[in-house]
């Protein structure tokens, strides 16, 4: 059976180059659908003073979706029934998830838990009980099925509800050892990746599963983690969406503790118990979660940028990143305008994205 052409379409466009989530959405909400996107996108670029970007064939991304199901695996796809709600509130929402598992764990609350690769084996278990003891509560455990507290939040939580989020392709076991612990969350729990199959995760991919993690729950728990890791990072994108932050307390001469202490300090929940999370969570009035509307027809506020606008916008930027808020400020512009010429510096290859909404050129 044939994908639809709107799905095919809709992955053509992410696939293809300089195209980004917030890129993504925009040009979804300019022209209302990605057929038409697509067949904008050479005009655009032009604009933004640059070469049309390589756009994704139709013949790669069918070979993409037989791959997937192929493997047993699916799509769901950002604005369509059976997208993640809380995934689906972020700005930097994944346009396409490729699933394997029980999907309806999206439909129920979950927590996410992260913490060190080489995290001590007190960690570890304090980490698969708390996992076991939120999932006999009714909450899904996320994590991304690393080394460490990752491993046993899976483990913990394996019976009765978890999802791990993988940075390569849902074909790809990183790291080797995991493979059977990936197996059994793509049998009893659920798999995802934003990756094509057959990517091999990179360290760029793992600040993107981060934000992934964060974004599928209420509230996000390190157990172990250093000031400087990727544990932190999620508990960042974590305070940016909106969400909770808690921490487990560790020995201040545990440099693995450091970073839980820190975060403590700076007004994370302290966690000592499944029923400290479960307290921690209650103001949210947890319930059906409900999906979040995403219009996707034509603008009629996106003009399109003269080309005095257009140099007013580039001249503010350089290389080091400002806040796109910024930009309209000092530019005087309509938002709407100032979008649209990111919009076209980006597609045309000239605009870097970071995070916290900040531009630069490339």
């Amino acid at each position: 059976m044939s994908a639809p052409s709107d799905q095919i379409a809709r992955l053509r466009l992410i696939r293809s180059d300089n195209i980004g989530p917030i890129t993504y959405f925009q040009l979804l909400a300019r022209f209302g659908s990605a057929d038409a996107a697509l067949a904008a996108i050479p005009d655009l670029a032009a604009r933004g003073g640059g070469r049309a970007p390589r756009l994704a064939s139709r013949a790669q991304v069918e070979r993409e979706m037989e791959q997937v199901a192929g493997l047993g695996a699916g799509y769901v796809f950002l604005g369509t029934p059976g997208y993640p709600p809380l995934l689906a509130e972020l700005e930097t929402a994944p346009p396409a998830l490729i699933v394997k598992g029980h999907r309806h764990l999206f439909e129920r609350q979950a927590v996410a838990m992260v913490g060190a690769r080489n995290a001590s084996a007190a960690a570890c278990r304090f980490a698969r009980m708390l996992a076991q003891a939120l999932g006999e509560a009714g909450v899904v455990v996320v994590s991304g099925l690393a080394r460490g507290i990752d491993s046993a939040a899976h483990d913990g939580a394996l019976a009765t509800g978890t999802i791990g989020v993988i940075a390569g392709g849902i074909d790809i076991v990183y790291p080797p050892e995991n493979e059977a612990r990936q197996a059994a969350v793509a049998e009893q729990g659920l798999l995802v990746a934003e990756q094509p199959p057959g990517t091999e995760p990179r360290a760029r991919h793992f600040p993107y599963r981060n934000r992934i993690i964060a974004g599928l729950a209420h509230g996000t728990i390190v157990v172990e983690a250093a000031p400087k890791s990727g544990s932190l990072i999620t508990a960042r994108c974590a305070t940016e969406f909106g969400r909770e932050v808690m921490a487990v307390p560790g020995s201040p001469l545990d440099p693995r503790a450091q970073g839980c202490n820190l975060l403590i300090r700076e007004g994370a929940t302290l966690v000592q118990t499944a029923d400290d999370v479960l307290e921690a969570l209650r103001p949210l009035h947890l319930g059906p979660i409900a999906q979040p509307s995403r219009d996707f027809g034509a603008s009629p506020t996106s003009a399109d940028a003269e080309e005095a606008e257009r140099r007013t916008v580039t001249d503010l930027l350089g290389p080091v990143p400002v806040p796109v808020d910024e930009l309209v400020r000092q530019s005087a512009l309509p938002p709407a305008v100032v979008q649209t010429v990111l919009l076209e510096l980006e597609l045309a290859g000239r605009l870097e994205r970071h995070a916290g909404g900040r531009v630069s050129l490339s």
